[in-house]
């Protein structure tokens, strides 16, 4: 379309440029803008123009303009609406969504908006604002209807106009009465709640009681009789009469017009297809509600405009005052457009670019306006964050028929393609431990299988009472949480389970189930070490890429090999999982395009192989959707501009970012329901109502209220004290009204009872290898999921795997931990020998793991600090920054994170003596714990504290406060090995003295050089 200065009007230009609102009234045919205070203020005889402009994740800029109609505007007036939305849409680039609305008839979409509600008042520009002036309050009754956002309407101050079936608002000089039709839902009612404090705050500064009325309840109580007696004393209610408003034109009959000449000529076809859409035409969409203006690429700003016109005269000419004119152009129709087409395809040969919008871009940049954002962005590139405590308590169990089989700790991250999984994950939240259940499912497992490991985990759920997330997750779609709980994990084709093996036998398969004596090729992949993967592919050259490191093993070899786009970091994953794969063995480095002949043979020869890195569905922008779940049949609504406050208690909401999928489930929904959750979430991936080519095998999360994970929160702006909230959404809604908009738990509200309460407090110190642990248990700590009688008891942390001695870089930032580990003792992740010992003297067996940080809200969870990346504080700095510590309780929503600190021993020997003047006491009998003169109980703690260093009685350190064992000792071959060392740092424990003498350089030398060099070194002298 060809976009010239005069169809620009100068009050567009620079519009749509960053996200957010922006509107124009319409005074003498012109866009006049409005000021942002009047923002969600219309005036009934006026007409404007709305836009929103919203960001993507891909960078691009998505605009919606809605021109809006007041009851008493002129038709002048909507007529000059109707076309400079065509213009503000050209100078947008013509890409923009159109849309009409009439005021009582607006879409939901555009109310999401100005939420909770708008109130159009009387008069308008045109009679020189004529209208009600601040005088004298009037008394007036409004409808409301909805359960997602509010249509608002002020109907006759009348006992007639009251029924059952409807709420009604009804505002007076000292209170506004609520009162709730006996037939409206509970959502319904608590949404109309909203529109009560939206009264109070606008019409009566916030200072007015507020009164709840309940249909059928009689003049006993004082407020219901002092309501009805505004209407002359009570008196039943007639029925509710039909009137026009009522009727639907959902059954409508669909028809497509095609625009000539300003008329719309009706097309007639058996079947509704693209191909009746012509891109040099206009075209109407006659679907009842839905009025749809299609506009093709190659048409004029005229025939556009004309074909507005042709749409506006079918609406008006048929009475139909509820219909919404919306208006999309070729290459960009909306989904619910697409979604009437019998077949659409999914993409269209259409010359989409970015002429019209460069155009216009290039002709405002000339007058002086900054064009930024007119024009596409580039994506923004951000790698995915797990949002989930990574130190917590893990569990995994193998299906095996119909029964589950616990994994010993060494197995837990070694799954099979031809099995299914169930592992359980706890981790601190913020003011209990929160549970992850989940299902795994390989490519390979059996259906009966799957359905056993549904029905298992589902019994787990419920005995606890519904209270776990739970996440169903398919081999080759896990999402980063998953990878990140699992730390190293690893894929094994074929599969242990007696339902597999029956399998492959009764369809006379072959048994490919991994040996590790046989040939077997790993792909590596992850982004460090919390989270790496190996996957075993099919041992041929075409599983290779470029983008990737590999492992390649039979009986007698082991090659590693590198892709010319893989980065150090990779390379360094690749010696990690080999420790789990095959310790303790050397490898064969291999470099693309230097590989020996017998890499290629065990590969069955060369040949081509891909370079490009294997992609993953990428998370886009969230949509949520309210759902309907009736005789296997599901219906959903989408909510736009959705909060933390669209979440019904009554009811389950999808929640779609297209990687993954969440089902939240309210607490008043009936326990039937709750067992239909995942059902809800296959129903709406089978479906894909948006048309977004979603995965039936993209991870379903199901979120219980109350219970919402971090990764689901991030969402939101999320106040973990609404869903802490008893009652349903009305009564919740009710309390916080009458509280000044302040949410209320068990009577006592979040703002005076505060965050520290039912939390942790933890801060940690280190002593050369030796960690300080302090921990302040809260008096009122709400009962975890660990007393509950179906669980009686709390799995321990997970051991770690041992690692071989390949990883050798220590300023590397990964997990503060040893490698190796006794097996009658069981080693807590991120903990050093030295901290488990000291932590055994005081630590509560059934309690939490002292090591565990707090977890982080609506924050990414850092990687640990190693002992080398840390900071080397003074004595004095170290005591001051844990004495400010104690001093101040962390504030809401912020939590203490774990930095490693080093302490001198005379600061370790002072530090107990000068934290306990303020340290917090713990008092776990008593229900109010005083953080100010109760802490003699820590102290004490503090002060029987003895710390044992981590070396043994005479033995030497070094200036890093190691412990120092002599060459001999430390080697990969050595007939006197050293135990309770990081094996991947054994040079670190040699004396700088020997250290120079074995490798010819000091310490600081070494590490500077490339890892490759090191490794090298460290070969020669087996300590790698």
């Amino acid at each position: 379309m060809a976009v010239s200065m005069r169809d620009l009007d100068s009050a567009f230009q620079g519009a749509g440029q960053k996200a957010g609102l922006e509107i124009w009234r319409i005074e003498n045919f012109r866009p006049v803008p409005v000021p942002k205070s009047s923002y969600g203020k219309f005036f009934m005889g006026d007409s404007y123009v709305v836009l929103k402009t919203t960001a993507l994740k891909s960078g691009a800029l998505r605009h919606d303009i809605h021109y809006w109609l007041g009851k008493d505007t002129s038709q002048d007036e909507a007529g000059s609406a109707a076309v400079k939305t065509v213009e503000l849409d050209a100078a947008l680039g013509g890409r923009a969504v159109q849309y009409r609305e009439v005021q009582g008839h607006e879409t939901e979409k555009f109310l999401s908006y100005f939420k909770p509600c708008i109130i159009p008042q009387e008069g308008g520009v045109a009679s020189g604002f004529k209208h009600a002036e601040a005088k004298e309050h009037q008394t007036r009754l409004f409808i409301c209807k909805g359960k997602h956002v509010v249509h608002v309407k002020e109907v006759p101050f009348a006992r007639s106009s009251l029924n059952h079936d409807d709420i009604f608002i009804l505002d007076t000089k000292s209170k506004i009465f609520q009162f709730n039709g006996s037939n409206s839902s509970i959502q319904e009612r608590a949404r109309a709640l909203e529109v009560v404090q939206y009264i109070k705050d606008t019409y009566h500064d916030g200072k007015c009681e507020v009164a709840a009325i309940e249909d059928g309840k009689l003049m006993a109580d004082a407020e219901t009789g002092e309501f009805w007696g505004f209407f002359g004393g009570f008196a039943p209610l007639p029925r509710k009469t039909t009137t026009d408003e009522d009727k639907t034109a959902d059954s409508h009959p669909t028809k497509l017009f095609c625009v000539d000449k300003g008329k719309a000529e009706p097309v007639v076809a058996d079947s509704l297809t693209r191909e009746l859409l012509d891109t040099n035409r206009c075209c109407i969409l006659d679907c009842g509600l839905e009025v749809f203006v299609w506009m093709g690429r190659n048409t004029l700003l005229d025939e556009r405009k004309a074909a507005s016109g042709a749409a506006e005269e079918l609406v008006l000419g048929a009475d139909r005052p509820k219909s919404h004119i919306i208006r999309v152009i070729e290459g960009f129709e909306t989904v619910i457009f697409r979604s009437k087409f019998e077949s659409w395809p999914q993409t269209t040969n259409v010359a989409v670019s970015e002429d019209g919008r460069g155009n216009v871009a290039a002709l405002l940049r000339r007058q002086g306006v900054n064009v930024k954002g007119l024009v596409k962005a580039a994506p923004a590139k951000e790698e995915p964050q797990p949002y989930i405590d990574v130190t917590g308590n893990l569990q995994v169990w193998r299906v095996d028929g119909q029964e589950k089989v616990l994994l010993q700790a060494s197995d837990q991250s070694k799954f099979y393609s031809g099995d299914c999984y169930i592992f359980q994950y706890s981790y601190p939240g913020e003011d209990k431990d929160e549970y992850l259940i989940g299902t795994w499912f390989g490519k390979n497992s059996v259906e009966e299988e799957r359905a056993a490991a549904i029905s298992l985990t589902s019994k787990m759920v419920e005995s606890l009472k519904f209270l776990p997330a739970q996440a169903r997750l398919y081999e080759g779609n896990e999402p980063i949480q998953f990878f990140t709980i699992m730390q190293s994990f690893i894929a094994f084709k074929g599969g242990l389970s007696t339902g597999y093996k029956n399998y492959i036998a009764e369809k006379e398969l072959p048994d490919d189930t991994y040996k590790e004596n046989g040939i077997a090729l790993f792909r590596v992949q992850g982004s460090g070490p919390d989270n790496m993967q190996a996957i075993q592919v099919e041992p041929v050259a075409s599983s290779l890429n470029s983008s990737y490191c590999y492992i390649l093993h039979n009986d007698s070899f082991i090659f590693t090999w590198s892709g010319n786009l893989t980065t150090s970091d990779d390379q360094e994953l690749v010696e990690r999982q080999l420790d789990l794969i095959k310790p303790n063995v050397q490898s064969k480095p291999q470099k693309e395009g230097s590989e020996s002949e017998q890499f290629w043979d065990l590969l069955g020869g060369k040949t081509e192989y891909p370079s490009q890195k294997i992609g993953r569905e990428a998370e886009r922008d969230p949509h949520l959707f309210s759902s309907t779940f009736s005789k296997g049949n599901l219906k959903v609504a989408e909510i736009y501009n959705f909060t933390q406050d669209d979440l019904m208690t009554e009811d389950i909401f999808i929640f779609d970012c297209h990687s993954e999928i969440f089902v939240w489930v309210g607490q008043q929904v009936d326990t039937k329901s709750k067992m239909n959750a995942l059902t809800i979430g296959e129903k709406f991936l089978e479906n894909d109502f948006l048309l977004e080519k979603l995965s039936c095998e993209a991870p379903i999360y199901i979120v219980m209220e109350g219970s919402e994970p971090p990764f689901f929160t991030r969402f939101f702006e999320w106040d973990s004290a609404k869903s802490a909230m008893h009652g349903n959404s009305f009564q919740r809604k009710l309390a916080i009204v009458k509280n000044g908009g302040t949410p209320i738990v068990d009577g006592e509200s979040l703002k005076s009872r505060g965050r520290l309460n039912g939390s942790n407090l933890r801060i940690y110190t280190r002593r050369n290898k030796t960690d300080i642990a302090i921990e302040q248990e809260t008096a009122d700590q709400p009962e975890s999921l660990d007393s509950i009688p179906e669980h009686p008891e709390k799995p321990k942390r997970r051991t770690p795997v041992s690692h071989g001695g390949r990883s050798s870089v220590p300023d590397k930032s990964q997990r503060s931990r040893s490698m190796s580990f006794s097996p009658d003792r069981v080693r807590v992740r991120g903990r050093s020998p030295a901290f488990n010992a000291l932590a055994a003297n005081f630590e509560n067996p059934n309690g939490r793991n002292l090591s565990t940080p707090p977890p982080v809200v609506r924050k990414v969870y850092p990687k640990s600090v190693s002992p080398d990346s840390a900071t080397v504080a003074s004595k004095s700095a170290a005591i001051a920054a844990l004495t400010a510590t104690f001093e101040q309780p962390p504030p809401a929503r912020q939590v203490i994170m774990p930095r490693s600190v080093k302490v001198s021993p005379e600061a370790a020997k002072s530090m107990p003596k000068s934290a306990a003047k303020s340290t917090p006491k713990s008092t776990p009998e008593k229900s109010t714990p005083d953080l100010n003169n109760k802490g003699n109980s820590m102290s004490n703690r503090i002060e029987s504290l003895t710390i044992k260093e981590d070396v043994k009685e005479g033995e030497a350190e070094d200036e890093e406060g190691l412990p120092i064992y002599p060459y001999e000792c430390l080697k990969i071959n050595s007939t006197d090995p050293v135990t309770e060392i990081d094996v991947t740092k054994r040079e670190t424990y040699l004396s700088s003295a020997e250290f120079r003498e074995k490798f010819g350089m000091a310490k600081d030398a070494f590490y500077k050089m490339p890892k490759w060099k090191q490794n090298k070194l460290k070969m020669a002298l087996h300590l790698f």
